[in-house]
């Protein structure tokens, strides 16, 4: 009997950090409303430690004219789109689980 989790980890470390990632950069668009920039909150810190290198990324693929307010979401977007074509070359290459157990049809 396969294990649902181990033996599906190159499926599931990847499609998790994405997620991860693209959930905390809605939270630092939306937390960003009400904390400075340099702020010492803790929880801001997490948020840009966590999301630094996509916002960083997302700075280098869309126009200079999108503010830098809005990176934040528009790393999201990527990150989700990343994701989902992820999880479809994942599945079409049998690296992902299925529900349906071995030999069921």
């Amino acid at each position: 009997m396969q294990s649902f989790i181990t033996d599906h980890l190159a499926f599931w470390i990847p499609m998790y950090v994405l997620a991860l990632t693209a959930w905390a950069c809605i939270g630092r668009f939306m937390m960003q409303v009400f904390v400075a920039e340099e702020s010492p909150n803790y929880i801001w810190r997490g948020f840009r430690l966590l999301t630094d290198w996509a916002v960083w990324c997302a700075r280098r693929m869309v126009p200079s004219y999108v503010g830098p307010r809005v990176l934040p979401l528009v790393a999201a977007c990527w990150l989700f789109g990343i994701r989902l074509v992820g999880g479809v070359l994942a599945i079409s290459a049998g690296m992902a689980p299925s529900l349906t157990p071995p030999g069921a049809g």
